[in-house]
């Protein structure tokens, strides 16, 4: 079994439907794996480095036949961090329609859980899972998911202790971080996959974790050991391996579904915002009343990023839950840091990078800061490009969306989208061009069901008329929308 990882020997295949043309090589070969696993009757850690797409394989294996009888038609349950909730749902909607999806989440879920034995695939996060655990103890899952293996690398932990009560046939853990470095973190992992397999925790101390911190020959043979046990159920694959299957970029959208605060202070905004712009298009006639509708626009999309950039509507720090995008934000941080990449993180706001900058002091992090203001601009590119311990370059999208060279980084987010994709781009292509020796991993953070969306959907929808907008300023891309396009952005009827 210690040679079943994918870079020794090929697994048999298993047929995959119409996701066979989906799935790049080594995703197919992740799916085999997870199948082999499956009917070995053993569970895994699948590690592929962030941007692989685990939840693609893991979606791609769970929509095959189960290979215990036990599994057979009974649900799937997934547990993910909040902010991943609705990834899950939303990747599974467009690459297994087929599977019955259950979402379990928001305050009004009690109904759900009669719904789990007609579900083929039940989504939760880790937050809910710890209040909820007794409804879930009736039930038998056909294999129990928990991504991000963060969340339950403390064996104490409310999410651990939880986790691990949960019934299921199968197991799978998913991360993208290497947690062969962290050997504390390991225990509680294989804890939940396969219990007593590396003994009891103060067994596991004394022979592994002692040894380990101790150093020495002790150390490096414990290492080996732990190693030789770990690997049979262990896949990893970092993008440098895999790259012949890889384009040089990969795009994603996440999607945040917005705090309870958020959406209380976004829904008043909204039916605020409604009337104002039926109001002045009445009295104006929209050609006049455009740039006071810009303007109106502008506080929705803040309300998307963060409440304390409505400094007019409240005080700073009013708010328990302000950011859905910062708490999605700082999970992706955690992983790309532990994974060793570097983040470009583009704003339009700058009060937002000023917030994230709060936020990554009150961390430790070390970072370099460009806004329209900053006298330094290239001490701070070259900083960025010349020293690999700062792993996070926050950017202003309008002054530092062109122009850098900053081939230091390997990852992108875009905090908040811009009405023209072709500037996303650009400010990507900063980190993605010539010089850069790995795939750049690009994310975009889009706050669900609100005129973010259905900004992204106007991208697709006025392409032509949008990537004729040159510059980077709101007044440009207003001249160019028509009124039945700004009733679509606030769903005025």
């Amino acid at each position: 079994a210690a040679r079943n990882r994918t870079g020794n020997r090929r697994f048999s295949p298993v047929p995959l439907g119409p996701l066979d043309s989906t799935l790049r090589p080594y995703q197919k070969e992740g799916v085999y794996w997870l199948a082999f696993l499956e009917n070995s009757g053993l569970n895994g850690l699948l590690a592929d480095e962030m941007g692989l797409g685990k939840t693609l394989q893991t979606l791609t294996w769970l929509h095959l036949r189960r290979s215990d009888a036990q599994a057979v038609g009974k649900p799937a349950l997934v547990v993910c961090p909040t902010s991943l909730v609705e990834n899950w749902s939303r990747e599974a909607e467009t690459f297994v329609p087929s599977l019955r999806r259950l979402v379990i989440n928001g305050p009004d879920r009690e109904p759900l859980f009669a719904k789990i034995p007609e579900s083929d695939l039940v989504i939760t996060s880790y937050a809910l899972l710890r209040r909820d655990l007794e409804a879930y103890r009736p039930f038998l899952f056909s294999v129990a998911v928990l991504d991000e293996a963060q969340h339950i690398k403390n064996r104490s932990t409310q999410n651990a202790v939880a986790a691990k009560q949960i019934h299921a046939v199968n197991r799978l853990v998913l991360t993208g971080t290497p947690v062969e470095n962290s050997v504390a973190d390991l225990w509680s992992i294989m804890d939940f996959l396969m219990p007593d397999y590396l003994g009891d925790y103060e067994a596991f101390r004394s022979d592994y974790e002692q040894p380990i911190a101790a150093g020495d020959r002790e150390g490096e043979l414990a290492q080996a050991k732990l190693r030789r046990k770990i690997h049979p159920f262990l896949l990893r694959r970092l993008k440098k391996d895999v790259a012949k299957d890889l384009p040089d970029k990969i795009t994603k959208v996440s999607f945040c579904p917005l705090t309870l605060d958020q959406q209380r202070v976004y829904n008043a905004l909204l039916e605020d915002s409604r009337r104002k712009v039926g109001d002045l298009v009445g009295a104006k006639g929209f050609d006049r009343a455009r740039f006071e509708i810009l303007a109106i626009l502008m506080r929705l999309r803040q309300a998307c990023c963060h409440l304390d950039l409505l400094k007019d509507h409240h005080r700073p720090g009013a708010y328990e839950a302000p950011s859905a995008k910062l708490d999605a934000f700082l999970e992706l941080l955690d992983e790309a840091v532990d994974g060793g990449h570097r983040i470009l993180v583009f704003s339009q706001f700058v009060s937002m990078l000023k917030l994230l900058r709060e936020e990554l002091d009150r961390r430790s992090h070390s970072y370099c800061y460009l806004d329209g203001s900053t006298q330094d601009r290239m001490q701070q590119c070259q900083r960025f490009n010349l020293n690999p311990d700062i792993p996070v370059f926050l950017i202003s999208l309008k002054a530092g969306g062109t122009g850098l060279n900053l081939t230091g980084a390997d990852m992108v987010v875009h905090f908040d989208p811009w009405w023209n994709p072709a500037v996303e781009d650009q400010a990507t292509d900063r980190a993605h061009r010539i010089g850069q020796k790995r795939t750049v991993y690009s994310i975009k953070l889009i706050a669900e069901h609100t005129v973010e969306e259905k900004v992204l959907e106007m991208q697709r929808r006025k392409q032509a008329i949008i990537h004729a907008t040159v510059g980077v300023t709101d007044e440009a891309v207003m001249q160019k929308l028509s009124f039945d396009d700004i009733r679509d952005l606030i769903g005025l009827s």
